[in-house]
């Protein structure tokens, strides 16, 4: 048994970080980046998935002939189908090698023993409701330095590096001090969905202010339909989902970087203030569906299907976690979070996240890395983009892919949204005992347990605690 900080026995939630505001758009269609050099290097054709490798980046990390490796990752919103999609592509281009995939939930729970037993899998999709504290792990050692992975040539982009086929800035939650620890799988975007077909039916318009938002939910309350729910036991939904959102266009997303610095009475910004009371403003006007605070995920978003409620906050992921179940013509459509300045309503958060790692301490870690060049491959993204539903953040991952109007609303939300994508704060992949507060303290504001005043005082409280603990490992935003 090896020891450890008693950080790391403790979960945090995944984190969403930014990517770089322009040329999203152009990026997800870029079919010209590399054209040219495809044709001038020795290609290798893979028979099953039709990529074409270029000689030079078949095996550039040096990936032994023969590697049994294994990968854990999370199931959630995406499945994890597209994860063994990415191991064919891996077993193809190294014949006689496998990634073994195995689909799993509360990621912390389920390798945490064997993290500290210094047996853990090569790679993991650290994601989820009881996912691993990655700060933690990087403190203690754990994570792999992925630089060799970003300079390495990319499978299927000719002349580019595997950095370089992905958007910029997608990447940046994954350093810490400027080491490369994870990289981000998926593009998403985060806001308030409903039912197209459902608003069109009823007359309704999507407002542009907060306060247009609480007379609408006065006229669908009187229909019959509650207004809101959320993913009742696990209402961070409603941090990233509402509150980071509404934050920023209130005060500014400085606000938010203070918070990640453990800058004393960041939680206590007048902004956040506000923010906070126009939320619990749901919960005082009877806006919430009942019942909601006892329901998993994927319980209430089952019920928002049923339009028993009109609203629910998401990311992307929703359209596919509820493919199943989803009735025909829904027509589901996600649309920014209205605050109490409408020119301010086409401000979005749409970031990267889905963070996969590599530990340092496996049995195979090249083996994860290569599984990673696989994974975020242009063939594997294209894949993705078909399948699943959402983007990878790979340029021209999207190129001649047919999406749903789920999808089609979110690239227009972040086309309209031009240089104001907002970026999502750094503190819940960093520190989990302040991402525990804020997640218990959310309940209780939604639910009327607390007043916006004691949300803060308790998580200010839990920031201070962190800033003073000088056994956890700190990190700084720039």
């Amino acid at each position: 048994m090896r020891n450890f900080s008693p950080h790391l026995l403790i979960g945090a939630h995944m984190k969403k970080s930014g990517i770089s505001r322009r040329h999203f758009i152009e990026y997800t269609g870029a079919a010209g980046l590399g054209i040219g050099l495809s044709s001038i290097l020795p290609q290798i054709l893979l028979a099953k998935t039709g990529i074409n490798v270029a000689s030079s980046a078949a095996n550039p990390l040096g990936l032994a002939a023969n590697t049994q490796a294994e990968g854990v990752f999370f199931s959630g919103g995406f499945g994890h189908a597209y994860i063994e999609y990415a191991a064919e592509i891996f077993a193809e281009v190294h014949p006689g090698s496998s990634m073994s995939v195995e689909g799993i939930q509360r990621v912390g729970e389920r390798l945490r023993p064997r993290i500290i037993a210094g047996d853990p899998p090569d790679v993991i999709d650290n994601s989820g409701a009881g996912n691993l504290d990655t700060g933690a792990l990087v403190g203690e050692g754990e994570i792999m330095d992925l630089g060799p992975l970003m300079s390495a040539p990319a499978l299927d982009t000719p002349g580019k590096t595997f950095g370089e086929t992905l958007f910029p800035g997608s990447q940046t939650s994954g350093l810490f001090d400027g080491v490369q620890r994870y990289v981000n799988i998926a593009f998403t975007v985060f806001g308030v969905w409903h039912s197209k077909t459902l608003f069109d039916e009823k007359g309704w318009n999507y407002p542009t202010t907060w306060d247009g938002m609480l007379s609408l939910c006065d006229t669908i309350k009187s229909s019959g339909i509650a207004p809101w729910t959320y993913q009742g036991k696990y209402p961070q939904y409603m941090l990233f989902g509402l509150l980071e959102p509404m934050v920023s266009k209130i005060g500014g997303t400085k606000i938010w970087k203070d918070v990640d610095n453990l800058v004393p009475g960041a939680w206590e910004h007048p902004a956040m203030l506000q923010a906070l009371n126009m939320m619990k403003a749901l919960h005082d006007n009877g806006y919430i569906m009942e019942g909601t605070p006892g329901l998993t995920h994927t319980e209430s978003q089952a019920e928002w299907l049923q339009k028993k409620a009109a609203f629910i906050p998401c990311g992307t992921w929703l359209e596919n976690e509820m493919r199943s179940i989803t009735p025909g013509g829904f027509d589901m459509v996600i649309k920014p979070v209205p605050s109490d300045d409408a020119s301010k309503l086409s401000w979005i958060d749409a970031s990267s996240g889905e963070p996969f790692m590599v530990f340092s301490n496996g049995k195979n870690p090249v083996a994860g890395m290569e599984f990673l060049r696989c994974l975020l491959s242009k063939e594997s993204a294209k894949w993705f983009a078909q399948n699943v539903g959402s983007i990878m953040p790979v340029v021209g991952g999207a190129e001649g892919v047919d999406l749903s109007s789920a999808m089609t609303s979110a690239l227009t939300a972040v086309e309209n949204a031009g240089p104001n994508i907002l970026d999502r704060p750094s503190f819940p992949g960093w520190y989990s005992d302040i991402y525990s507060e804020v997640k218990d303290s959310m309940g209780a504001l939604l639910t009327g347990r607390a007043s916006a005043e004691e949300f803060i005082e308790r998580v200010q409280g839990a920031s201070d605690e962190v800033r003073e603990d000088e056994d956890i490992v700190k990190f700084k935003r720039s």
